[in-house]
């Protein structure tokens, strides 16, 4: 544990490197009674989990989810539910105001752009 941001490296099997869950707290807590916290509980990708004493607040609660009972990930052509795109199906966004014009790249801007004979930006769900 540096300060207390949780890293991984190889184990020694010393208490820093010991956790156990708790299920009825669905907690994962270290020797010292520490839990891992995602940081400030903001539920955002890549967000840092930090080591923090025990509260009641959802950003300390984990639940195991074993291999074999996690849902597969929709492969290309499938729906993915969560986002609601077709995985790695090509498309185009349209306005729906009166012009029907395309979200388009200029750059790194994305701006609305009428077809004009050149490919307008496709887009990607991966």
């Amino acid at each position: 544990m540096a300060g207390h941001y949780l890293y991984t490296r190889g184990t020694s099997s010393r208490w820093f490197q010991l956790f156990r869950y708790e299920e009825d707290t669905e907690h994962i807590v270290n020797e010292r009674g520490k839990v891992l916290d995602v940081q400030s509980a903001l539920d955002m990708e890549n967000r840092r989990i930090i080591l923090h004493r025990a509260h009641k607040g959802d950003n300390q609660r984990f639940k195991i989810i074993y291999v074999k009972d996690m849902p597969a990930e929709p492969k290309k052509g499938e729906l993915n539910k969560n986002f609601n795109f077709i995985v790695e199906r090509p498309f185009h966004f349209q306005t729906r105001m009166k012009s029907g014009r395309y979200l388009d790249r200029i750059g790194n801007n994305v701006v609305l752009k009428r077809p004009n004979g050149r490919n307008t930006q496709v887009w990607y769900f991966h």
